[in-house]
């Protein structure tokens, strides 16, 4: 173990887990408004950060538009799967819903290899990477104080996915559309007898998980590059949405920090199969918490009559 770098991992991991969370809250956007688990979320980010790229690369747009009308198509694609592939699923089984979302997963990702092809691309920067954030901690190494070296994309991408967690928060808590939304989650049938327009809210939760999942993408691509393997980091999403409660909010930021921590930490020790101990470590977690409360650190304990 090399503890001098302890700090380092520990704060890299903790950045990660911005990008995580924002991730876990495109699935709980979809679960909260119609208790379906969108297996497609990994795609959806992999087509927002490909259309991103095509649109600044290809077409020529300055980053910031590019992005802005990525994030449009995003909606209008979360708009069209919600009309076309999962508004006809309505009254099935729920397992027959969840099995469409693995079958729409795939759908992407075809369409994606087919389109942009397999190769690996690098997404425009967004932000500076000759000038990263140093921090002096109180930690000594050989008599010098140890310190922590963050790069510029790190830090404003935490800060964007964490910016935006808030964001929908404040939208389900505050506005009349997130608490009709809310409501619609709880019961659809008694949200329908009182008025509201349940295809409505179903259209526009995969609308918000659509614009998410272009966010995290971008974030994402912007860091590590762009193939079509991005839409596997959606795995990490997983064991943070369950960590932090599948119908909590807040519960994404907790869930996404403590897998990012978890993988910091694992990330320090001078393992050889270091990569597949940062990708296990999540799951290891997770089984740790759900063993001890199932329903997640702030999910919603349910007591059904029966």
């Amino acid at each position: 173990m090399n503890w001098q770098l302890l700090p380092q991992f520990l704060a890299t991991g903790l950045l990660s887990g911005g990008p995580i969370a924002l991730m876990a809250l495109g699935l709980v956007l979809i679960f909260k408004a119609s208790y379906i688990f969108n297996f497609a979320q990994g795609q959806l980010l992999l087509i927002g950060a490909l259309i991103t790229w095509w649109l600044s690369v290809e077409v020529g747009l300055p980053i910031w538009a590019a992005i802005l009308l990525a994030l449009l198509l995003s909606a209008l694609l979360g708009l069209l799967i919600e009309r076309l592939a999962l508004r006809p699923m309505t009254g099935q089984p729920l397992l027959s819903i969840i099995l469409m979302t693995l079958g729409l997963s795939q759908l992407l990702q075809g369409l994606a290899l087919l389109l942009f092809g397999g190769a690996q691309r690098n997404c425009p920067q967004l932000f500076s990477a000759a000038d990263p954030y140093k921090i002096t901690t109180p930690f000594l190494h050989e008599g010098n104080p140890i310190v922590i070296i963050l790069k510029q994309n790190l830090v404003w991408s935490f800060v964007i996915a964490i910016l935006g967690v808030v964001i929908i928060g404040a939208f389900f808590r505050y506005t009349n559309t997130g608490l009709a939304m809310r409501g619609a989650s709880e019961d659809h049938e008694l949200a329908q007898s009182i008025g509201l327009r349940i295809h409505r809210i179903f259209g526009i939760s995969w609308a918000l998980a659509g614009v998410v999942a272009t966010t995290g993408g971008v974030l994402l691509a912007t860091s590590s590059g762009l193939d079509l393997s991005l839409s596997v980091t959606v795995l990490a999403a997983f064991p943070a949405v369950l960590l932090g409660g599948l119908e909590s909010i807040p519960g994404t930021i907790v869930g996404g920090l403590i897998i990012g921590l978890s993988q910091g930490a694992v990330a320090v020790s001078r393992v050889h199969t270091i990569r597949s101990a940062s990708e296990i470590m999540p799951y290891v977690v997770l089984l740790l918490v759900l063993i001890i409360r199932p329903e997640g650190i702030f999910g919603q304990k349910r007591i059904e009559r029966i």
